[in-house]
């Protein structure tokens, strides 16, 4: 009876201590320049995802890519990616405060971008906890708790890859359909111009043939 009153007590603690950063996702279309922030505190790991989930028509689609540089509150660089359609990422936030996120699109089609973002950060050292049975009982709740939003976040990002992936489909299969209809075409034109041609020959050696 202790115990189970030790973990309810323990559970109400964690949701006054435990400190979960919102999170932040988000698919929106970017034609230059998107920059996103997110506040975090110090020590939190912030998360993050993108992928590029489709270009404008289906006949524009290429693996460019787009830019990404995560900056800090003191203007600090923190990461930079380069030419990525898809990539997820982690750090530990040294500073206090907004941290930005901004997207560039180079190519000249606009992109739909699919967006991920949060962070923890859990206090380890409850003063009001004086039991000992209270700091092992924490700690599994946080790691649970912890464990259950990367959970969210794995299942987000590879959300995102299947739209992704289902769209290229999509657009190879129109491509390669497109590619049929004017194969087909240009064989039945070939077609036409030949018996054309032929009966203009046969024609032509008709009237040689009478005179």
């Amino acid at each position: 009876m202790r115990m189970s009153s030790i973990a309810i007590a323990a559970v109400f603690m964690v949701i006054l201590t435990a400190n979960i950063g919102e999170v932040f996702g988000i698919r929106f279309v970017i034609d230059r320049d998107e920059c996103f922030s997110h506040k975090s505190e110090y020590g939190a790991t912030v998360r993050f995802s993108f992928v590029v989930i489709k270009v404008e028509g289906a006949w524009h689609y290429n693996e460019d890519g787009v830019d990404l540089v995560v900056t800090g509150p003191k203007g600090e660089q923190i990461q930079d990616f380069r030419d990525k359609t898809s990539d997820k990422s982690d750090f530990v936030a040294h500073n206090e405060g907004l941290y930005k996120f901004c997207f560039t699109n180079k190519s000249p089609y606009h992109e739909t971008l699919d967006f991920d973002v949060h962070s923890s950060h859990f206090y380890n050292d409850v003063e009001h906890a004086k039991d000992d049975h209270f700091k092992p009982i924490l700690e599994q709740i946080s790691k649970l708790e912890d464990a259950l939003y990367n959970i969210q976040f794995e299942q987000h990002w590879l959300e995102a890859e299947t739209d992704r992936q289902a769209i290229i489909n999509e657009g190879m299969g129109k491509r390669a359909m497109h590619k049929a209809v004017v194969e087909s075409a240009a064989l039945i034109g070939a077609s036409v111009l030949q018996v054309y041609l032929l009966t203009r020959l046969f024609e032509r050696k008709l009237g040689l043939s009478r005179v």
